[in-house]
């Protein structure tokens, strides 16, 4: 075993970490309400704000092929603070007035080099019951960031977007920084070859070795049902709030999205108490309530237990997805290389998220009811989280 996997859990590395995914998640999460401000400020049509979103996934999509693979080949750490600096570069692309879309999705290909690195890195600084732990302090800082970053970014922009997007600039500078602070690990492996087609190659052989592998399968389709739900729940909210509640502004669908993401903290740090690698389909009663819980949102009119279920929803989520993330990282770790797996998950709730989105959308397109929606969203994703733990039991 190695230095790195026997030391505590808050080690300086894992300190190192956990603050450089703060600092980056904090600028992703400000940048896009920067950047929204400043297409608005540019006059730019209203149909073109999803398409940075749409942007920032793509790449995600595009280069899952070669991300995993590039975080495997090189220490992590290194990768983790190249990725950042890209990110600082489309920050600041953005600044000096090149086109918004274009330098957003350069932030996009640093957040997709990005990800695989952060969750391989922690396969490597700890193992076994610390590695659950070590995710639920990982998403605990994400969730940390999008709360602190959303705010900022909107008040930031509110005040002088040009400010607001060196803010941001600033913020990925110090991820950067951070960075140094995480030890040059041994790559996990060697890429056979840099070429694209051959990389390509080796990446859907590592698709198939984990959707072969049931304890992987059964992650991969979990995290990327839940992520690709919880999208859609953010899109969902916007619409609830007028029809449900009878309220109009733009805060109140924030402020409920951000009651999801405190629980998500809680649920995270509860899985990691109670949840081991060895029992960890002890969360999947937890990922069926997230979809009854929904479907019993849908149907409220009282602010009060709107916030009181969305916490719940979070909890539940947090519980759910921490364990399957870590499940991942072991079958990945013996087989593909945890960066690809990793790169492997990326491209399942990516897509995922693409798919639901759609569905969403065109669900609303044709005139159904919000209310009817949620309950409908609700029962479905319940469903497949019960026939999903059904087969795993298989």
């Amino acid at each position: 075993m190695s230095n790195q996997t026997a030391s505590p859990l808050m080690s300086r590395a894992m300190i190192a970490v956990i603050c450089a995914q703060f600092l980056s998640a904090f600028g992703d999460n400000a940048l896009l309400f920067a950047a929204l401000a400043l297409i608005k400020q540019q006059l730019y049509p209203e149909w073109s704000q999803p398409v940075l979103q749409m942007v920032f996934v793509a790449t995600y999509i595009v280069l899952a092929p070669f991300v995993g693979q590039i975080a495997d080949n090189f220490s992590k750490g290194r990768v983790m603070m190249v990725a950042n600096g890209l990110k600082f570069a489309g920050a600041l692309a953005i600044c000096v007035g090149l086109d918004p879309f274009l330098a957003y999705s350069l932030v996009g290909i640093g957040a997709a080099a990005y990800s695989p690195a952060k969750y391989g890195i922690l396969g490597e600084l700890t193992s076994g019951d610390k590695l659950v732990k070590a995710n639920g302090l990982m998403e605990a800082s994400t969730i940390a960031a999008i709360l602190t970053g959303s705010v900022a970014g909107g008040l930031l922009a509110d005040w002088h977007v040009l400010a607001a997007l060196l803010v941001c600039a600033l913020v990925y500078a110090a991820a950067v920084a951070a960075n140094f602070y995480i030890p040059r690990l041994p790559a996990a492996q060697k890429v056979s070859s840099w070429n694209p087609v051959s990389m390509g190659r080796q990446f859907f052989s590592a698709c198939r070795l984990l959707w072969r592998d049931s304890g992987a399968r059964f992650s991969l389709i979990g995290t990327s049902m839940f992520w690709g739900a919880g999208v859609t729940l953010r899109f969902l909210l916007v619409l609830w709030v007028p029809v449900a509640l009878g309220i109009t502004d733009n805060a109140t669908p924030t402020m409920l999205n951000a009651m999801v993401a405190v629980g998500i903290v809680a649920g995270a740090g509860i899985a990691a108490r109670f949840i081991t690698l060895e029992n960890v389909k002890r969360c999947m009663p937890a990922g069926i309530l997230i979809g009854v819980v929904v479907a019993v949102f849908a149907l409220q009119t009282s602010m009060l237990n709107a916030y009181g279920l969305l916490l719940l929803i979070g909890v539940l989520g947090g519980f759910f997805v921490v364990p399957l993330n870590a499940l991942l990282q072991q079958r990945g770790k013996a087989s593909v290389g945890v960066g690809s797996a990793i790169a492997v998950q990326n491209l399942g709730e990516n897509s995922a998220m693409l798919l639901m989105l759609g569905l969403y959308s065109l669900v609303i397109k044709m005139g159904a009811p919000v209310v009817a929606v949620g309950i409908g969203f609700g029962a479905v994703f319940a469903l497949g989280i019960l026939i999903l733990w059904i087969s795993s039991r298989r």
